[in-house]
């Protein structure tokens, strides 16, 4: 079950010649690619192009229509090696991942395919996750696009334009037999807008032609000694036509003014920013009409030297938006016009970070010294611009400082003090695990054990897991890759006075942890500890189906256990245990850590995404109360007058649905605990206090809609005992208080 579906949506794709396409980005690539005649699609889920796969998945019936095959790959190497069906036949075929982790994995497919070169169009499209909105290091794709040659497109953020240079991409790939990348930017994925939509195309070649008919050239294949040659070809003959390609095409494009002494250079996907920037100090309109002549480069790699010359003749200087470092575009522009005779000044990260995102403050900020020292005069402003932003910049960086909070001021109403007091107890809440999340507790039971044990070796995976770095568990000491959990710690296999603990996903298992951990570790006989968190879905990436997911899929194959697969590979001592069972799961780690058993030990944990969950459960729960039946719904909460202040249920815990409000008890100023309204219920947050220190202060309520006559007799009955009750306690307060 995906994050959400595009059912509705993939009816869209069937829009022909003349109709208005409207939608997001990530859709209008998949219309692209349909009205391209690709034959076969593949890829990995990964923000910010994982509703790509969701789509694609969700229309499928509109793919098989066309003769398109569509396939979860099982990883990115996996999607990049599905491209050598376009090394001997005629087919165009597209992949996709979440870049620059996914293009680290799938190099060596890739690496491959760009030595030996296609037949038919080959095309990567790459979420370019760089900047504020992004979960992985800070790389960009441009460096293996040089390394390996590959065509780098990065165009304007507009339906559109990304239309027009996917279908341009697999034309570019066949005229220069290349792979070509497509970088899609986070706010490209998700852009709204329209284009003119055309027909949908069926592949030439359908992929049953071209397995009748094989095609053998050795050429294509990276041994000697064709390997040799292929180096030779892509200077020689691939290089010099895709140069020529791109220069009929004309995908790179010239806007704005047509001369002037100075001018603009930028990638297409920092296009939209640079209008922004531009319109707040007047020099633009929205829609992107402005005196200044701006080069665009929608293709980022091979450069054109004819059009940078001919954009740099007339003038004295450029500024050139390169976002990200190495400056590989300001370098080889320098060396462009230097080799030509221009004395044109590239004006680049000597105004701009060299590192970071360029949000439009950035590159107001630099437009506005540039035009003020390189132009001859100052940027014009438009009404209201230039106007206190309550933040403050850094000298020449264009980054904001936080400005400072208020002296005394909290969210919760508190006294300074009491806050001061609060803030050493209860940490500051990063990034972390959804509300009800199923493997915030076995980091609660990791937690609770290294207080009995001391610490431990953690090493991480890439996965929702990741987050128990952060407060409040503070837990995991290095990550080196989507399941490469195990493997991080495989140098640790030493005899010493403990053993390690390597925590993976199911997502992460199935993706590289079965081979490079699991099996690695089996090989060489680790002593030390896996725990698998199974939560039946790869739910980082938007809760897409893995081969153990437990419910049935009609197009793929499922069911399948991560025990069976333990088992198939040699590991004998495996546990399988509830997440939320914060006992059980502390106590069989204690067991996995001290147990006399050599050999690798495996722990399941399992317990089903509760994001996931909840998407599936809340339409059947409108549905019975839209048809009146009684519906029962837990809820959790803590008693005030009971709560201590101890707070282990939060700094052992951080779920966002507990906070803290005043005492009512006006002899007592400690914070008491309180569940807020996002409680889904999942009662860890007693588990672990009842874990940590025995607490009474918490309670379930059941909460019912549409009762019955008995309910509601019941309810009443409740309220007179307890009622009753209260009125003698109170009394006896009242009586003790004099």
């Amino acid at each position: 079950m995906a994050e959400r579906s595009f059912t509705q949506e993939a009816d869209k794709l069937r829009l022909g010649a003349g109709e208005t396409f409207r939608g997001e980005g990530i859709l209008a690539v998949t219309k692209a690619l349909l009205q391209s005649g690709v034959a076969y699609v593949g890829g990995y889920q990964g923000a910010p192009v994982s509703h790509l796969m969701d789509v694609l998945a969700d229309a499928e019936p509109v793919l098989d229509e066309l003769g398109v095959h569509f396939e979860a790959s099982a990883s990115e190497a996996t999607a990049g090696a599905m491209l050598a069906a376009s090394v001997n036949y005629p087919l165009r075929g597209a992949v996709t991942w979440k870049s620059t982790v996914g293009t680290n994995v799938a190099s060596d497919a890739l690496a491959n395919v760009a030595s030996g070169g296609v037949t038919g169009g080959a095309l990567v499209i790459v979420g370019e996750d760089y900047g504020e909105g992004s979960s992985i290091m800070q790389e960009r794709t441009h460096a293996f696009a040089m390394k390996s040659q590959m065509w780098l497109l990065d165009p304007r953020p507009n339906l559109t334009a990304i239309v027009h240079m996917v279908e341009k991409g697999f034309e570019l790939s066949e005229a220069s037999h290349t792979p070509v990348m497509l970088e899609l930017r986070i706010r490209a994925c998700h852009v709204y807008g329209r284009f003119e939509a055309r027909d949908n195309r069926r592949p030439p070649l359908g992929l049953a032609q071209a397995m009748a008919n094989p095609v053998r050239d050795t050429g294509r294949i990276v041994l000697p000694p064709a390997n040799f040659a292929h180096e030779h070809e892509k200077i020689a003959e691939r290089l010099p036509a895709a140069v020529a390609f791109i220069k009929r095409h004309r995908l790179n494009e010239f806007l704005g003014g047509a001369v002037g002494p100075c001018g603009i250079v930028v990638q297409g996907g920092l296009y939209n920013t640079l209008i922004r920037a531009l319109e707040l100090l007047g020099r633009s309109d929205a829609f992107g009409n402005t005196d200044l002549p701006i080069y665009v480069l929608n293709v980022a790699y091979p450069l054109i030297d004819d059009e940078i010359v001919g954009f740099c003749a007339d003038k004295s200087s450029v500024l050139l938006l390169e976002e990200g470092q190495p400056n590989y575009i300001e370098q080889a522009f320098n060396h462009i016009l230097r080799r030509r005779g221009l004395d044109t000044r590239v004006v680049g990260k000597d105004l701009l970070p060299m590192a970071g995102e360029y949000t439009g403050a950035v590159v107001r900020d630099a437009l506005v010294r540039y035009l003020a020292q390189d132009a001859g005069h100052s940027a014009e402003q438009g009404e209201g611009q230039g106007a206190d932003t309550g933040t403050e910049k850094s000298a020449g960086q264009g980054t904001d400082k936080a400005a400072p909070v208020a002296p005394g001021h909290n969210a919760a109403g508190l006294d300074p003090s009491v806050a001061d007091s609060l803030a050493a107890t209860v940490p500051a809440r990063p990034a972390g695990f959804c509300t009800g999340c199923p493997e915030r507790p076995v980091f609660s039971a990791m937690k609770l054990l290294e207080a009995e044990m001391g610490p431990f070796h953690i090493s991480c995976d890439i996965g929702c897991h990741l987050f128990s770095i952060l407060p409040p568990f503070n837990l995991g000491n290095t990550t080196m890759g989507y399941g490469l959990g195990w493997a991080g710690a495989s140098a640790f296999n030493v005899p010493a006075d403990r053993r390690t603990i390597s925590v993976m996903g199911d997502g992460g298992f199935w993706h590289n942890g079965l081979a490079s951990g699991v099996g690695n570790a089996v090989f060489n006989r680790n002593d030390n500890v896996l725990v698998i968190i199974d939560n039946s879905y790869s739910a980082a990436t938007g809760g897409q189906d893995l081969l153990s997911s437990r419910g049935h899929n009609p197009r793929r194959s499922t069911r399948h256990t991560i025990q069976d697969a333990l088992k198939g590979v040699g590991v004998e001592w495996v546990r399988t245990v509830d997440t939320y069972k914060v006992s059980t799961v502390k106590a069989t780690l204690r067991e996995a850590l001290t147990t006399r058993h050599k050999g690798p030990k495996v722990i399941v944990a399992e317990n089903e995404c509760m994001l996931t969950r909840q998407r599936r459960e809340k339409p059947l729960v409108r549905q019975r109360l839209a048809a009146g039946e009684r519906v029962v719904r837990e809820r959790f909460g803590v008693d005030a007058d009971t709560c201590t202040g101890d707070h282990s249920c939060i700094r052992l815990s951080g779920c966002p649905s507990l906070t803290v409000k005043p005492n009512p008890d006006p002899l007592r100023d400690s914070p008491v605990a309180h569940v807020t309204d996002d409680c889904v219920a999942c009662g860890l947050c007693g588990e672990i206090a009842h874990a940590a220190r025995l607490c009474p202060s918490f309670y379930r309520a059941d909460v019912i809609q549409n009762p019955g006559p008995w309910d509601r007799r019941l309810a009443r009955w409740r309220g007179r005992v307890i009622g009753f009750f209260q009125a003698r306690a109170d009394k006896a307060r009242a009586r003790a208080a004099f």
